[in-house]
């Protein structure tokens, strides 16, 4: 057993360090980039628009994030884009704001995997010592049980409603604002800024098992439960468009988030609203136009659906921790965010009504 402890210990003791854009002026190395070809002179563009987003004073700033992105280093370039008001909404997969931001808002953290693990062939062996995988990623699985009890303690103390999912996730910073052990966190910065954070998917994660486990609990006792409505979040965020009509999108990775963000200028179409398409749109992505997934569709197809102008878009066919960083990095160290405030578009749902 000691044995075991040891090897454990052994394998959890190289924690992902995550990269500081504000410590590395890469705007000489992308402007370098814009007079190359193919992903250099994409990527270069792609931080032009971004840039020429936050340039723009009238312009709503949201996020999408899908795929293991905190885990694999890039939290800290988003805790910056919020707390710089380089970022108003943020739309995201659930695994990334629970199970690794709020994750290692509480203290925990992600651990780099020596080489070998890769292959797969060792996986049996890590579910003996409670390590579950990321690709070359480690997180440790008593800790994100902890971190699934803290999500059942959070319901356990809301309103039994149907509850947004940025509503739950704000409860989520106040209670990082509390008790958080880690205060470089999105969930934090975003409660802290009210910059809103929606998970339109929000029980596949950690929050997931915290919400099973809630509404279990208070069905033995006949209890009402809190419950999350995605329906709630697609109006929500539709209202930010409506309330701020110029939108520029910035898109990590696919599926959910991408698509519900599109679809927030057909829903104000669809409320009555003469909501223009988003006026800048930026996507990071590796999958492949040719498999007719979602989260591969450019945005120049987005445009036929009345979802996205064609004049300041770009897609960027690269794995996100190379790309982000050059991108964000460029923006930043450009200095535009400097004179730019905050939306604050959390302030929107201030005193409305519990229900749709």
């Amino acid at each position: 057993m000691a044995k075991q402890s040891s090897a454990r210990k052994q394998l959890l003791s190289k924690p992902i360090q995550h990269i500081d854009i504000t410590k590395h002026n890469v705007v000489p190395v992308v402007d370098a980039m814009a007079s190359m070809a193919f992903t250099a002179r994409d990527l270069a563009r792609a931080a032009e628009i971004y840039d020429r987003m936050l340039k723009d004073k009238s312009c709503g700033i949201i996020l999408c994030l899908a795929g293991s992105l905190i885990s694999a280093g890039l939290k800290k370039v988003f805790v910056d884009m919020v707390r710089n008001n380089m970022v108003d909404a943020i739309v995201s997969t659930g695994a990334n704001i629970v199970d690794q931001d709020f994750f290692e808002g509480l203290g925990f953290k992600h651990y780099i995997a020596d080489e070998k693990y890769r292959s797969g062939m060792f996986d049996g062996e890590l579910r003996d010592f409670h390590i579950d995988r990321i690709y070359d990623t480690f997180i440790d699985e008593d800790e994100l049980r902890l971190c699934d009890d803290t999500t059942q303690k959070i319901a356990d103390s809301l309103e039994p409603r149907a509850h947004s999912s940025r509503e739950y996730i704000r409860e989520m910073g106040a209670y990082l604002a509390k008790k958080g052990k880690n205060k470089e966190s999105i969930v934090l910065a975003a409660y802290e800024n009210d910059v809103p954070i929606f998970c339109p998917a929000f029980s596949d994660c950690s929050a997931g098992f915290g919400l099973v486990a809630h509404q279990h609990a208070r069905a033995a006792t006949g209890q009402p439960v809190v419950a999350i409505d995605s329906v709630k979040d697609f109006y929500e965020l539709t209202q930010i468009k409506i309330k701020n009509p110029n939108t520029g999108i910035f898109m990590i990775g696919g599926g959910v988030p991408k698509n519900f963000t599109q679809d927030i200028v057909v829903a104000a179409e669809i409320l009555g609203e003469d909501a223009p398409m988003h006026k800048y749109a930026v996507q990071v992505t590796v999958a492949d136009v040719r498999d007719g997934a979602l989260s591969s569709s450019t945005l120049k197809e987005a445009s036929s659906w009345g979802k996205v102008d064609t004049a300041f878009e770009q897609m960027v066919f690269s794995e996100a921790t190379l790309a982000v960083p050059l991108i964000v990095g460029y923006a930043y160290h450009k200095g535009s965010w400097k004179g730019r405030a905050g939306k604050k578009f959390s302030t929107i749902f201030e005193g409305a009504a519990q229900a749709v």
